[in-house]
């Protein structure tokens, strides 16, 4: 009976969300004739992963979406680390104002800031380039800044007053004490700073051309046949192929996740 109850409500969670990629998964091995009317495929059709790697150019526009979504996440990550150490461990005049302010930012969906960015990066010749995501890294996150905030604000006092005894500035305080010991803050927010770049298709198609582009723009134009027409399982194996680095990276940065909850000590 304990047992049903405790992980009776996970286990129907789980399913629910496995069953759409479950869904996808299945329906990536099937003819494309068998789209909607078969559950399982006859035999599976693993030349839609070929299919899916050769009419989408994969491999080069993967690559894009490795660039742009590394380099925003590490900008935004380490410049919203220092900012978010910023308002957490130095006192000055307006500080919680100005947080307040950074948080407001937040509240204020894409959608409504687009068109003044749009218009500001093509008078400044910058469409078609990657710097708009660039500037966006460098301009921080106002969830990471707040994520950093509440984190490096349970750090003790005596961490500080110790380094500066030993004439540690504010910068090398925060890069040898702060950063080091920020393993879980620093893995969430790059998980959401990567997945946000990732999983974008309305910047990419409409800021670079299509060279250029992402991944996501490429496969929602590149799966049809001749005439025009959706090819949908091997639409279904490009998403699975699409999801695969997001999967790795989601594994790579759970481990300092877990690494952050079981280790308590302070590292410096």
């Amino acid at each position: 009976m304990r047992w049903t109850t405790t992980y009776g409500p996970v286990l129907i969670a789980a399913t629910v969300f496995a069953l759409p990629l479950f869904w996808v998964l299945v329906t990536s091995l099937k003819k494309q004739s068998e789209y909607g009317s078969a559950l399982f495929p006859a035999e599976p059709q693993w030349l839609n992963y070929e299919l899916a790697v050769a009419l989408a150019d994969f491999a080069h526009f993967a690559a894009n979406s490795l660039f742009l979504s590394g380099a925003y996440a590490f900008l935004a990550v380490l410049v919203s680390a220092l900012v978010g150490y910023g308002f957490a461990r130095h006192e000055g005049p307006g500080r919680n104002k100005l947080f307040v302010l950074v948080l407001a930012t937040w509240m204020v969906p894409n959608l409504v800031l687009f068109v003044p960015q749009f218009v500001m990066f093509a008078r400044l010749g910058l469409t078609n380039t990657y710097w708009p995501w660039i500037l966006w890294g460098l301009g921080g996150s106002p969830f990471a800044i707040f994520l950093f905030r509440q984190f490096f604000a349970s750090f003790p006092r005596e961490l500080d007053d110790a380094a500066e005894v030993d004439g540690a500035g504010p910068l090398r305080i925060f890069l040898q004490i702060y950063l080091p010991n920020a393993g879980p803050a620093l893995a969430a927010s790059a998980i959401f700073m990567f997945l946000w770049v990732w999983g974008d298709w309305l910047y990419p198609a409409l800021l670079l051309h299509q060279d250029n582009t992402t991944l996501a723009v490429r496969m929602a134009n590149a799966y049809a046949d001749p005439h025009g027409n959706p090819l949908q399982t091997v639409t279904m194996a490009g998403v699975v192929l699409y999801v695969l680095p997001l999967i790795a990276f989601f594994a790579f940065a759970q481990r300092f996740i877990v690494r952050g909850i079981v280790t308590t000590g302070i590292k410096g």
